[in-house]
């Protein structure tokens, strides 16, 4: 599905440029190579300052050092597109270092757990770092900010993100929407997502249902009902206009007593119209009823002759 981007603000609006300097060597031809800004990091090149976040300002840390941020707002990373980025990163090293925060004895990723995931597949020992002692919330405000402006995060991620950010960090939306220059209104319904059974949460996520049939979903308050639902439109691949009109079924169900009330007002008289029927053309005849002034008429015959007969008779009335 189609997602938002371009956000006001990179990650060097939410974090200082007096990081530690050494400079490293690095690939000279990686930094001549036209396939870097399609391969490794897009939208992170375009939305940081490379004066704060580069090469020069960055120093070598044993990869096994590092460790991923237990918080980080992104769960789910395709192993294709890291395999990719590994191969990548083989030929032409990592032009963008990660921003890690010291933690004891080893380093938290802030930002760049993706990079650190495909380096560990191309086989690399060290990699360049920039360390930065932020707090709990500003790793927290990085890390989600630099994954929306990635899209990596599916809407489900994005909506957990947003609700820690607004509970545990004491964000108000309208805050939050100005800080990643998104609409409260995109905010709200991304939280509303939450409200989801997490069955139908993880199928969200796992591209099962769209977000559009997610949303349409909600009212259905009841989680076995609500998942229930949730299979019957992907197993018949609803839209999610159809999902709309299922979930309205689903809450306002018809009994068959009130579905077929109208007919039990007056069934005696088409009863006698029936019975008055048979008697005329002598054979079985059915008044089916679709509404109070809409039906149609069932004649029965059991033989060509008997077909005949009632043709002869239709013809002369």
């Amino acid at each position: 599905m189609a997602r938002r981007s371009g956000l006001g603000k990179g990650l060097d609006s939410l974090i200082s440029s007096e990081y530690t300097k050494k400079t490293v060597k690095t690939d000279q031809s990686a930094e001549k190579s036209p396939k870097l800004s399609t391969k490794i990091d897009e939208n992170v090149e375009k939305s940081v300052d490379k004066k704060d976040i580069s090469l020069q300002n960055a120093v070598m840390l044993k990869i096994a050092e590092i460790e991923p941020n237990r918080e980080q707002p992104r769960k789910n990373f395709d192993e294709e597109a890291l395999d990719d980025l590994a191969d990548s990163i083989r030929q032409y090293g990592i032009l963008q270092p990660l921003l890690v925060k010291p933690v004891g004895q080893h380093y938290e990723i802030i930002a760049g757990e993706r990079r650190w995931r495909a380096a560990k597949l191309a086989g690399l020992k060290e990699i360049p770092v920039i360390v930065r002692d932020e707090s709990k919330e500003k790793i927290m405000e990085i890390s989600l900010i630099e994954n929306i402006q990635r899209e990596d995060l599916n809407a489900i991620e994005e909506a957990q993100a947003y609700q820690r950010l607004l509970t545990e960090f004491g964000y108000r939306q309208e805050d939050l929407a100005a800080k990643i220059s998104r609409s409260r209104t995109a905010i709200t319904n991304r939280l509303r997502l939450l409200k989801l059974t997490e069955k139908v949460q993880s199928m969200v996520q796992e591209n099962m249902i769209t977000e559009g049939h997610a949303r349409a979903l909600i009212p259905i308050e009841d989680p076995d009902l609500q998942f229930q639902t949730a299979m019957t439109v992907m197993d018949n691949s609803l839209s999610v206009r159809e999902t709309e009109k299922l979930v309205k079924k689903v809450l306002n169900p018809v009994s068959s007593a009130d579905k077929d009330a109208w007919k039990q007002a007056d069934q005696v008289v088409y009863d006698k119209l029936e019975e008055d029927l048979r008697n005329i053309m002598g054979t079985k005849v059915a008044i089916q009823r679709k509404d109070r002034n809409k039906g149609r008429i069932v004649i029965d015959y059991y033989s060509s002759e008997e077909l005949e007969r009632l043709m002869d008779w239709f013809a002369k009335h």
